[in-house]
């Protein structure tokens, strides 16, 4: 195994980022994923702030939200309903701490692969930007089979904890056909839709995906043509 892949399978596992974390201030740092949310705003505008403004309170939840700005940059512009969670108890505690008197969020200590304190159908927005690509190392074509499970298990949590009329706003550096296969995994059911948002200071574009769940309904036509050809 090259150390790039080993390096790149301790990313899914909470005592690599307590150990980043702790590293530095109270204040301080990590890293701001892929991209900042001023590079985003555009993309913000047409897939939250236009279609669930602020006043409607819309719950949001921020998927291993590290020691993102972005919480609290939603809070400032009147966004007041949101939690973050994230695996690294080092950065939930530093970043309750931190927003201690910005109001409207929340912090807590969960395995987006498991959230089972959050209840099923009761997000407006899911939010991740890293958290998913994270998880993913080996052959895009072929993901190891620990990829397979990791991913599909965090992608179905998202799909349970989303309302039905619910949106997954998932942003990645990783091309769209090797990510669709792991959003469209074995129990959900998605309407996918990808945005290229282009490099920033980098020479690769961003893609930002918006998933929405598919109506149950939506399936039953074609159920329903199946059963009545398998009865003649």
């Amino acid at each position: 195994m090259s150390t790039s892949t080993a390096e790149l399978k301790r990313l899914a596992h909470s005592e690599y980022w307590d150990e980043r974390y702790a590293k530095v201030g109270p204040d301080e740092q990590v890293h701001e994923w892929f991209r900042s949310f001023n590079d985003l705003m555009p993309f913000f505008d047409r897939y939250l702030f236009q279609v669930r403004g602020a006043e409607t309170a819309p719950r949001i939840l921020h998927l291993g939200s590290g020691d993102s700005t972005i919480p609290e940059d939603f809070s400032k512009m009147g966004y007041k309903n949101q939690i973050c969670v994230d695996f690294s108890t080092v950065v939930v505690e530093a970043m309750s701490l931190r927003h201690r008197h910005v109001g409207g969020i929340t912090w807590e200590h969960a395995d987006v692969r498991c959230m089972d304190q959050i209840p099923s159908e009761s997000v407006d927005v899911a939010f991740d930007k890293g958290t998913l690509d994270a998880m993913i190392y080996g052959s895009p074509w072929d993901p190891p089979d620990e990829v397979l499970d990791n991913t599909g298990r965090y992608v179905r949590e998202v799909f349970r904890v989303l309302k039905s009329d619910g949106t997954f706003i998932y942003v990645t550096y990783r091309q769209p056909h090797f990510i669709r296969p792991l959003l469209n995994c074995k129990g959900v059911d998605w309407d996918i839709k990808v945005d290229i948002l282009g490099g920033s200071e980098s020479s690769f574009d961003y893609s930002g995906f918006i998933l929405t769940k598919v109506p149950p309904s939506a399936a039953k036509p074609a159920e329903a043509e199946t059963e009545k050809g398998s009865s003649s």
